[in-house]
């Protein structure tokens, strides 16, 4: 295999030739922050919402092609938000990787019932991480 097709194939960042565009809904400004940077750098466009009510408006409106979910936010809790998402048909097929520090079983199985496409604890997830897990889905998705 040469190096430029094992160089691509670790970091697809473009469907269709234009930038992938990621929502990540997080109310602690340092932490989404720390996300943003990173999938920015590699080349992803972020769009950070700091509420539920922020993060349901711009999925609908922005058209994400993935999002990054916390659960414990601002006017509406992350599991209202992906609830809603789920019931619009607009949003109910983008995929949904929660995002947070909330450790409790009952939540990863209630998530997973709604359809997310991984569970990821905040506190052991580097934007490294993050973003290599984004590509990794985002080559899922495109293959099939």
């Amino acid at each position: 295999m040469s190096s430029t097709s094992s160089i691509s194939d670790q970091t697809p960042r473009r469907i269709r030739n234009e930038a992938v565009k990621v929502l990540l809904v997080e109310d602690e400004e340092a932490v989404a922050e720390m996300y943003r940077l990173r999938l920015a750098g590699d080349g992803y466009t972020v769009i950070v919402a700091v509420d539920g009510e922020e993060g349901l408006r711009a999925a609908i409106e922005e058209d994400p092609a993935f999002i990054f979910l916390d659960l414990q936010l601002p006017k509406l809790s992350g599991m209202e938000l992906l609830s809603r998402l789920r019931t619009n048909p607009t949003t109910r097929e983008i995929p949904v990787i929660l995002l947070t520090n909330m450790t409790e079983p009952e939540l990863s199985y209630r998530g997973k019932s709604l359809g997310v496409v991984e569970y990821m604890i905040k506190a052991e997830t580097t934007p490294m991480q993050l973003s290599m897990r984004l590509a990794e889905h985002l080559r899922r998705t495109e293959a099939t």
